[in-house]
């Protein structure tokens, strides 16, 4: 069974990597502006989790996949829009993103800002039109928001930026605090999709996505630190000349690597009520800590 899904997995990501993007850009069919190419652009290239996420989720619960597909393109709609504004010269400043020239560097800087916003707005549009129950609609668009504002990834994103000018790194409480918001809030939601989509429990897919997005983020501080900014696609060791604080400034390499593990079989322990079904979200979550991107 395990020969079998590490074939199957690679093959689901891709799947669902292209049906998000296809729907996005199908949305821009028509609309002749730099800005909707910048919007197509930025959502080409990535590796697709959560729409993976979204579409395996779903699949656990009998949704049909053109049902599904508008809340993967959703995701990656929003996941787009939150790179986009993550790399102008007012952030993180950075001039790669996924091997290529960032958004505000092959356009102008308005262009990215309006692409992110457009993109933003997408996304809702998106999870508003996924073919399931009303009561499911409002409550994925409705977590969707809540995921991605001041509660969830913007509020990361702004206490990583206070963190840039703190008189004191952060402790370690405060950085899983500050990456639960920043990167686990929309990796989360990706995981519960399929089972609000459904009307069904989402506790175990909660606490799936929760540790993944958990061990992402270390393993993301643990490519800074060895990963080939070739393979990465973007700038590394930006944290650490700024003396920011990690989860491996302050846990060590191999303590960290030893945490993201455990949290990887914490996620994964956690979808025994789906059995076997869940495979392919188990290989997902060794997938996170294997990648080299």
């Amino acid at each position: 069974m395990l020969a079998k899904m590490l074939v199957d997995f690679p093959n689901a990501l891709k799947s669902a990597r292209l049906l998000a993007e296809h729907g996005i850009v199908s949305a821009l069919n028509g609309i002749d502006l730099p800005v909707a190419e910048a919007m197509a652009y930025a959502v080409t290239g990535g590796k697709g989790l959560r729409a993976f996420l979204v579409m395996e989720s779903a699949r656990l619960h009998r949704i049909d996949t053109n049902a599904a597909a508008p809340a993967a393109s959703a995701i990656e709609a929003l996941h787009a829009y939150s790179l986009i504004h993550d790399d102008l010269p007012c952030m993180d400043d950075d001039d790669l993103r996924r091997g290529q020239p960032t958004v505000h560097r092959k356009w102008d800087e308005a262009t990215a800002v309006l692409a992110g916003d457009a993109l933003q707005s997408l996304a809702f549009q998106l999870a508003l039109s996924v073919d399931c129950s009303p009561e499911a609609r409002a409550a994925l668009a409705l977590s969707l928001a809540e995921a991605s504002g001041v509660r969830g990834m913007v509020g990361g994103q702004a206490l990583d930026i206070a963190a840039e000018s703190a008189p004191e790194p952060l402790t370690l409480s405060e950085i899983e605090t500050l990456q639960a918001g920043k990167t686990g809030a929309l990796i989360e939601w990706s995981a519960m999709a399929g089972a609000r989509m459904a009307g069904a429990d989402t506790s175990a897919l909660q606490t799936y996505g929760r540790c993944l997005g958990r061990a992402f983020q270390i393993w993301d501080d643990v490519l800074d630190v060895e990963g080939d900014a070739a393979k990465v696609g973007k700038a590394l060791r930006k944290d650490a000349n700024a003396g920011k604080a990690t989860f491996v400034s302050l846990l060590g390499l191999a303590e960290a690597k030893r945490r993201a593990a455990k949290l990887v079989q914490q996620g994964c322990d956690a979808l025994n009520p789906y059995g076997t079904d869940a495979d392919c979200l188990r290989e997902a979550a060794r997938f996170v800590i294997a990648r080299e991107t």
